[in-house]
């Protein structure tokens, strides 16, 4: 595989990192695609405790010998203790996102980890680079989850022209081609979530990874209602990517408090709950195991770079 910043600096292979996608990355999702030659991180929501990132760090070492953690920096000033659980279970990466992270970096440079930020603006780009990370991921709009709105190469050529920083990309990509075309722009590697949701690693129902091999490219919506209908308070710039479903045909955009949602919604209904994912959720054939998707990625990608060697 082609070689960057990245696959030398955390001494993998594949220039991959599985998305620390909250309530689906735990330590089997992170541990699988670290075995697999990438880069695996565990989904630190806000809903989670320190004694779970503990947990699942053992499980992901377990599995894959290295792993990430990925934090919501938003949500960090009403419980720091998920900081320190982070930093204390020594992770080969730390991620902060979605917030300012001056007031983090140091405590975990300190701690001997890079910390990578995933940005969605231009402005974005400046509040990192001053809180001193050691590389930015561009996550556009198409990826699953929350997200920013603009569109994942736009975003990507303007941060890339922008920064002396190792720049990764997020937000669409889900095959070889994906990966390819980053790295031929300029990137150090990708970022992928959608793309591993239906593998059977991933946490969460079963419906869930029926819905992401059902749906395609055109299935998504980005919206708020399913954090106010969960109570989930989300910065108002950042909406959730989701496949679109009954509860979001008759709620989206709709004038309704949270109370009348949270009482609509039942999130063991396949019709009604959340199932975050992005875009790339059409190139989502099967249930294919962690490890196959993020191996068949990176020759994928290596197959077509060779064309130009």
């Amino acid at each position: 595989m082609v070689t960057t910043w990245l696959s030398r600096e955390f001494g993998i292979e594949i220039p991959v990192l599985g998305a620390p996608m909250g309530g689906r990355a735990g330590g089997a999702l992170a541990g699988a695609v670290s075995a697999a030659g990438g880069l695996g991180l565990l989904g630190a929501a806000r809903y989670n405790t320190p004694e779970w990132i503990e947990a699942e760090a053992e499980v992901a070492r377990s599995i894959g010998g290295k792993f990430g953690v990925g934090l919501m920096t938003w949500s960090l000033p009403e419980n720091e203790l998920m900081l320190d659980a982070a930093i204390a279970v020594e992770p080969t990466m730390i991620t902060l996102s979605f917030g300012d992270p001056a007031a983090y970096v140091g405590r975990i440079h300190d701690a001997g980890i890079p910390v990578v930020s995933q940005i969605n603006t231009l402005a974005d780009l400046r509040i990192v680079e001053a809180a001193g990370v050691d590389a930015v991921i561009a996550q556009g709009g198409e990826a699953g989850g929350h997200t920013g709105r603009i569109g994942t190469l736009p975003l990507l050529q303007e941060i890339l022209e922008a920064t002396s920083l190792p720049v990764l990309a997020a937000g669409g990509i889900g095959t070889g081609r994906g990966l390819a075309a980053v790295l031929a722009a300029g990137g150090e590697g990708v970022m992928i979530g959608t793309a591993l949701l239906a593998s059977p690693e991933t946490v969460g129902p079963d419906y869930a990874r029926d819905r992401v091999v059902e749906a395609g490219s055109a299935d998504t919506i980005y919206t708020s209602v399913f954090d106010r209908a969960r109570s989930q308070p989300w910065p108002q710039r950042w909406g959730g990517r989701a496949v679109a479903n009954e509860f979001t045909a008759a709620w989206h955009g709709v004038d309704a408090d949270e109370e009348t949602l949270a009482q609509a919604y039942d999130p063991s209904d396949p019709h009604s709950g959340v199932v975050y994912a992005g875009e790339a959720v059409g190139l989502v054939h099967g249930t294919h195991p962690a490890g196959d998707v993020v191996r068949r990625i990176g020759a994928d990608a290596e197959r077509l770079l060779s064309r130009f060697a």
